[in-house]
């Protein structure tokens, strides 16, 4: 887990998201669970919590959810999610993460999409 703690520069708890998103707890347990969002516990007291750069301008990323089924689907676990997600890859420049946000999910999915293969 360290390793993904060291990757991802800001965490949100999950009160902290649900305060963010202006959203219920519970629909935040519901995104956990429609895989919308990954969360894992970090911190010296295990807390659950999600990327802060999850959100963006008080919304979620829009490409976020399509983009986790995709490396679901490719078998990625969690962890293993997150570190792709915020490993940096020269030929972008910068994460599949920050690439995201700037709106370019077709790229980043279809680098997904090749993982499987």
């Amino acid at each position: 887990m360290s390793n993904i703690e060291n990757l991802v520069a800001e965490w949100l708890p999950l009160p902290d998201l649900a305060e963010a998103l202006d959203i219920s707890i519970k629909k935040v347990h519901s995104l956990i669970d429609e895989r919308a969002i990954i969360c894992v516990r970090v911190g010296a007291r295990n807390i659950r919590s999600v990327p802060a750069d999850f959100v963006l301008d008080g919304q979620l990323v829009d490409s976020l959810k399509g983009t986790i089924s995709v490396l679901k689907d490719s078998g990625y676990e969690d962890e293993e999610l997150l570190v792709w997600l915020f490993t940096a890859d020269e030929s972008l420049p910068g994460t599949p993460m920050e690439a995201l946000r700037a709106g370019r999910k077709t790229e980043i999915r279809r680098r997904a999409q090749s993982l499987s293969w």
